[in-house]
């Protein structure tokens, strides 16, 4: 029924406001009334029957409906004859009729941009692009009441477009025909494997910083790199001479030296601490610099590690966060290989069952944010904060997921997933943590994490490491088109942005989820978290979480710094600050919660 109304309405474009700069277009599904030709009104006819164009009238703003959601990208227009670039924002505003529900809006609007500038059938002119848009209107999308087309010019360089503005962005030339070229391809943050890194000295840095604390082998450093032991023997020298690293095991292996290397002690077994001291919070990180920014958020700190040559090494830093014993540890890593599952399960174990008066256990670090293109109130961007929530009436804070295998012979038009999910038995640290962001949206000066996280770069710096939030200009963001093609687009905007406030986090409240197969894939990603309300994923802690549960800790926290937007584990230049800023909101947390009766 609706497709036969929708074949008797006209798709009407109107000009709008032009200024030096800029201009705007309207386009409108009408009833099927204009008829005739008329003196500044062309309808067409044939193949194109349908379609109006009003050639001088000027777009009234009689529509008391405010725009429902807006799509910008740019795109950089090369005359062939002058070789000028001209850079020009394109934002495209929707409106769609009142039987398109809120949550099916982005979908609608996410999939018509996507066919809008597809790679291989973008116009190359403006009347193409107008046309195209039209006729998706009339053909593919008759829940599209009105699209805003606003087309802008930010400047003009005789340079080509920077690296960083080419990659997803639409290169068009203009000026000459059989000269346009598109660049919107394979730009995403991609899987890179070992063997296509040249091993240089940071490369092993890292290697032995996501090993810590079980020290490195030269050889298994060689084998990993595909690198001749002489070459990262030599490498290993100019770490050790820089004072970042140091051998074990009789100088055949090596691993990090820490923050006040002095006060570490190396121990056989954790030494018996008096109940007074005992810790009764556990926070649990798996990269180096999570567990450097947690440590930044405690006081009177005391580091314990135990070296083993089989199974895993362990890290424990006890301190103090405001009135509360906590104890920090570092996994040995994380993630769905065999030595991944039972390292970082076994660590967790022995974590819990060496200090047996926790109570609560958090997982800090870092996670890829789930953005949201369309809607500024529900998008994550990079610094922000994912805390682990329930989306009543449901009470899951962390899922798992894969693709449910298709069985022979069978297809299936939409992904089915098979997960896993996890609740914990109280809420109290999900309730402080609700809390605690409805203080700031009422008074912005409540967020006293903003004040631990200028502490925490002050504190970091003194020992040569930067933790500083990164220039905003690099937090880029991308939308798939299929396959390996993407474009950038703008981060969308409203009047109140969120609360948001330049060079600060805003914390969000909602599920994890993990699933390597799902995370890495834009298009699963994004269908998984809109079914099931996902602000973050991570780099799999599914282990340590049954881990938790299995040791009947009633009570747990994921608590994710914003670093990229696949799982946390692509952009390195974001990652120290995200981890500043999940560490910061923890001792938020902390700092908020009540003393138990044995403390």
């Amino acid at each position: 029924m609706q497709e036969n109304s929708s074949q008797q309405d006209q798709i009407v474009m109107t000009p709008g406001k032009r200024t030096a700069n800029s201009t705007i277009i309207m386009v409108e599904r009408c009833p099927m009334a204009i008829k005739d030709e008329k003196e500044n009104v062309h309808v067409a006819g044939g193949a194109h029957k349908g379609i109006v164009i009003n050639k001088n009238s000027v777009a009234t703003e009689d529509d008391p409906t405010p725009v429902q959601l807006s799509l910008e990208f740019c795109v950089y227009l090369v005359n062939a004859a002058t070789n000028i670039h001209t850079k020009e924002s394109r934002q495209l505003r929707f409106w769609f009729k009142e039987a398109v529900s809120e949550c099916e809006q982005p979908k609608v609007a996410q999939e018509f941009f996507k066919k809008l500038v597809a790679p291989f059938e973008f116009p190359r002119d403006y009347v193409g692009f107008i046309k195209k848009i039209m006729k998706l209107m009339q053909q593919d999308y008759p829940t599209l009441r009105k699209i805003e087309v606003e087309l802008k010019q930010l400047g003009q360089s005789s340079q080509p477009p920077p690296d960083t503005a080419k990659r997803g962005t639409i290169l068009l030339s203009v000026g000459v025909k059989g000269k346009s070229s598109i660049e919107v391809k394979g730009m995403m943050d991609q899987d890179v494997s070992l063997t296509e890194i040249e091993v240089t000295s940071t490369r092993l840095l890292e290697m032995i910083e996501s090993a810590y604390p079980n020290p490195l082998s030269v050889s298994e450093m060689a084998r990993q790199t595909q690198s001749e032991t002489q070459k990262v023997s030599s490498l290993l020298a100019e770490l050790q001479a820089s004072g970042l690293v140091k051998t074990v095991n009789g100088n055949e292996s090596f691993t990090r030296v820490v923050r006040n290397e002095n006060k570490v002690k190396v121990v056989k077994q954790m030494p018996k601490i008096v109940k007074a001291k005992q810790p009764t919070i556990a926070i649990i990180t798996s990269q180096y610099c999570e567990k450097l920014a947690v440590d930044a958020m405690m006081d009177d700190q005391e580091t314990f590690v135990r070296y083993t040559t089989v199974g895993e090494s362990n890290i424990y830093t006890l301190g103090n966060i405001g009135q509360h014993r906590v104890v920090c540890t570092k996994l040995p890593t994380v993630g769905h290989t065999r030595e991944a599952l039972i390292a970082s399960g076994s660590t967790t174990t022995r974590l819990l069952g060496t200090f047996q008066a926790v109570e609560f256990v958090i997982l800090v670090g870092v996670g890829g944010g789930v953005p949201h293109y369309t809607d500024h109130a529900r998008h994550v961007r990079l610094g922000d904060v994912v805390v682990s929530s329930p989306i009543p009436p449901k009470k899951d804070i962390y899922t798992y997921c894969e693709l449910e295998p298709v069985k022979e012979g069978q297809t299936q038009m939409n992904p089915v997933y098979e997960t896993k999910s996890w609740a914990p038995p109280t809420f109290l640290l999900q309730e402080i943590s609700a809390r605690l962001k409805a203080q700031v949206e009422d008074d912005p000066t409540q967020a006293v994490w903003d004040k631990y996280i200028t502490e925490g770069i002050s504190k970091l710096s003194k020992d040569g490491v930067n933790f500083s939030r990164p220039p905003e200009d690099t937090d880029k963001l991308y939308m798939s088109l299929g396959g390996s093609d993407v474009i950038e687009v703008t981060h969308p905007t409203g009047s109140s942005e969120n609360g948001r406030q330049p060079g600060k986090p805003v914390i969000h409240l909602g599920p994890i989820a993990a699933g390597r197969q799902v995370s890495k894939d834009d298009q699963l990603r994004q269908d998984f978290a809109a079914r099931f309300g996902i602000l973050a994923f991570d780099m799999e802690y599914d282990a340590v979480i049954e881990s938790v549960y299995g040791n009947r800790k009633d009570s747990y926290l994921i608590v994710r710094g914003i670093a990229d937007y696949k799982d946390g584990s692509r952009k390195k230049d974001w990652q120290p600050y995200a981890s500043l800023a999940a560490a910061a909101f923890t001792k938020a947390v902390i700092c908020s919660m009540n003393l138990s009766n044995d403390d």
